[in-house]
């Protein structure tokens, strides 16, 4: 029998879904995370570069959301301490005009209780809409994030860090002014840097 990490790895349950899209691509489930991790990023779909990479965040969006956490890369990456679990573990493709297409919902019902039964974390950040609805049943970021405060210091909803949300970022200063504190606090905390 093999580990739950490993049965992901294995997955193919999209493959004639990828092999329609725009990429054409294969799925490459991209797993990081121990069971002991204190800190869950539930993020939402890898993007192209992390599928090419097999990491995780390997990207822009990775760069701004290790800065809210104040973190670096060798601490974000020790999946002793960090786990990290999107809502679909494979990079799902672009759409035609070149936009990332969401995460197949078929990932999160087959492998997410799973996970969560895996992991007991004791911070988790939950990164963008689809992160943010499954977690919490909510379904507007905007206003999920604005009310962080009835979900800190264990939980902390977080828009997307890609730089599509950068006028998200403008238009909403109080998540830079209060928010980031509060949650570089709580990762101060839970990963003891």
């Amino acid at each position: 029998m093999t580990s739950l990490p490993q049965d992901i790895r294995s997955c193919t349950l999209c493959a004639k879904r990828f092999a329609a899209t725009a990429t054409g691509h294969q799925p490459r489930p991209v797993v990081w995370f121990r069971s002991d991790a204190g800190l869950l990023v539930a993020g939402q779909a890898p993007g192209m570069r992390v599928h090419e990479s097999g990491r995780p965040f390997t990207d822009r969006s990775g760069e701004r959301l290790r800065q809210w956490m104040d973190v670096d890369e060798a601490t974000f990456y020790d999946r002793d301490r960090v786990a990290i679990v999107p809502m679909a573990f494979c990079f799902p493709g672009y759409d035609a005009k070149g936009s990332d297409l969401p995460p197949p919902p078929i990932c999160a019902r087959t492998w997410r209780a799973r996970v969560m039964e895996h992991l007991q974390p004791r911070l988790t950040l939950l990164v963008g809409g689809h992160a943010i609805k499954w977690h919490l049943g909510t379904p507007n970021v905007t206003d999920t994030v604005r009310q962080w405060r009835d979900h800190a210091p264990s939980v902390f909803p977080l828009p997307h860090p890609s730089w599509r949300n950068t006028a998200w970022l403008r238009r909403n200063p109080w998540f830079e002014a209060e928010l980031l504190p509060a949650l570089r606090k709580a990762v101060v905390k839970e990963l003891g840097q």
